[in-house]
This record gives C-alpha cells, structure tokens and sequence, in this order.
C-alpha cells in the first residue's frame, strides 16, 4: 500500500492489474482504516481511470457472492450517491414503482455513506432484514417482483470499507464501483451518475460488458433525473439532453427533493410518494426515473406510455401494495 500510495501521490495512475490486486487485499481486509482512507481519499482529488476503474470492478466480481435468481427481463435501479444533494430516495421508490407496472427489479444497494438515508437505510427503518438466503430472495422476488442485495452481504470489498467510507462521509470510487456489482448481474440498468465523466466511463463499462444500460445525469449534479433543470440520457440509442418541459413535467426547485436531517424524515417522503401523498415534484421525480427504467426494459414502448405505466402504478395502489408485500416478505 505504500508502494502504491507514493505513485499515486506522484500523480501515477494504476494499471489494471494493479487496481485488481489491491482491491482484492482490501477485499481480504489486508489493510487498516487509515491505509484505506488514504486511499480512498486520493480519488477525490482527481478522476479515476477507465484502467483503475475495470480494475477495481474485475476485483469485486471476482470475489463476490453468486445469487441463483433468474435473472432475465430484471432491471437494477441505481444511481451512484456521492452527488451531495441528501434527495430522499428517489431510486428506491422507483424501484416499487417499476415492480407495481409489472416489471421485475433486482435492487443491490447500501446504507448512505455521504447522505442521510441510502437504500439500506430506508429498507431497513420499516423493518427490513437483509438476507442472503438464496431462496428467501427467490420466494420474495417470485411474489413481488423485486430482491434486494444488500452489498456488504455478497461483497467482500464493501464490507471491509463500511465504517471508513461512513467515517468520512464524502464520496470515494466506492460510490462508483456500487452500481457495477450487482452480483446477479441483471442485463437491464438504470443507473445514475453525478459527472458527465463517470457517464462516459459507464458507458464504455456496460457496451463492454454488454449491459443494456441507460445512464442519467441532471447537469446540477444530481445523480438522478431531477427534474430540477436539464438532464442527460445515454443509452444503446444515443445521447441525449433534455429538459423537464420537453417530456411533459415542470421545472422543480432542488429544495423540493430535500430528504430532511433524518433516516425517518426521509421514509416519511418514501412513504408519501408510495401513498400518492406526496408533493408534485417528489411524485414527478419518481415517475420520470421508473418511466426511463420501463423505456430501458421496453424501448419501443415510447416515453410517454412508460410515464403512463409509472403513474398507473402510483395512482392503482400497486406500487405501495409491491412494497408492502417485500415488507412483509422480509421482516
């Protein structure tokens, strides 16, 4: 680790090869947390390589936990954190969404390193016991249409990293590498990323890997379709920007997605949105991003009809009937 410190703070970058073993010795808890945090630390002050990136991302495959969940015509819903926004959960509730129109999700997520309430956060304030249990994660998928992996239980890596990553509490490459990992490997991803950078590093990731995958990226830095101004879309059909007018929605303020100061205040705008109580612009946020996972399971479906989805499964109870049997499943 030291070798590797002094090329990097010599602004070295690492070969692939080298990013593949020293996540793999961090994988084996080789290292202790001020190591750890030097070295996560170093990616902040500049961008990681596609090299260091595949790297990592070959390391973390490699050691993790294989599920046996069928994986076919299943999405994963992510966006990387790390954006600085503290939104309430706006991929997770998503999530339920997609699940409520009849569609399949394979969740990987975890708590919130840099913001209030991540996924596990949310999942786990109304009961939620996370599990490996291949076939408790079958059954529930089976009958709701949506598993949750919860990242330190099949990654060896995010495991050995949790209490430095919430130490610190900024964004580290872990943000990055988390949306790449789903040990299932869904082929569907909707994932979103807080650069315009890490897009086009994602994107180089998923044509390698063969992923259909639509990345997003609201230009204020949101890692989510925010729809607090305009927004970039990647994806098999190209780039490209848009503004919340040009698919039908308005304009919100960045204060309006504001998850609170709490894990609690943040399941209460999660439940809200699920119970069609919420503010316009909470709902919109999440439809807009269910309606882009539909569009990226079903292309020729056109936007507005998987806008027309999202909001039948908001409006129809089955978006919050879909969560509360996961609830129910899992507690």
């Amino acid at each position: 680790m030291k070798n590797l410190l002094i090329q990097m703070f010599e602004h070295g970058s690492l070969t692939r090869a080298q990013a593949h073993n020293v996540l793999s010795e961090i994988s084996d808890g080789k290292y202790n947390d001020c190591q750890l945090s030097a070295f996560m630390t170093v990616f902040l002050m500049r961008s990681i390589t596609t090299e260091e990136l595949s790297g990592f991302w070959d390391a973390i495959l490699e050691r993790r936990v294989s599920v046996d969940l069928d994986s076919s015509g299943a999405i994963d819903i992510v966006g990387t954190g790390g954006d600085g926004k503290n939104t309430f959960n706006i991929s997770t509730a998503s999530c339920f969404v997609v699940a409520g129109a009849g569609y399949r999700v394979i969740k990987h997520g975890n708590y919130g390193a840099s913001s209030v309430s991540g996924a596990s956060n949310v999942l786990e304030y109304h009961g939620v016991r996370f599990t490996d249990d291949t076939d408790k994660l079958r059954r529930c998928f089976d009958s709701c249409g949506v598993a949750y992996l919860h990242a330190p239980f099949f990654s060896p890596a995010m495991k050995a990293v949790g209490g430095v990553r919430r130490a610190l509490g900024v964004r580290t490459f872990f943000n990055m590498l988390g949306p790449l990992v789903n040990p299932v490997m869904p082929h569907y991803q909707l994932l979103g990323v807080y650069n315009l950078k890490l897009m086009r590093l994602y994107n180089y990731i998923c044509q390698e890997n063969g992923t259909d995958c639509t990345i997003v990226h609201s230009l204020d830095g949101y890692d989510d379709v925010s729809l607090t101004g305009p927004f970039k879309v990647a994806g098999p059909s190209g780039e490209h920007v848009y503004t919340p007018e040009d698919l039908g929605f308005s304009t919100c303020a960045q204060n309006e997605l504001w998850g609170g100061d709490s894990v609690g205040e943040a399941a209460g705008i999660f439940d809200n949105v699920l119970s069609c109580r919420a503010t316009k612009a909470q709902r919109d946020c999440v439809v807009a991003n269910a309606a882009f996972a539909i569009l990226t399971l079903k292309p020729s479906a056109g936007f507005a009809a998987a806008r027309a989805q999202a909001e039948e499964s908001l409006d129809s109870g089955r978006a919050l009937e879909a969560f509360r049997r996961f609830v129910g499943m899992n507690s």
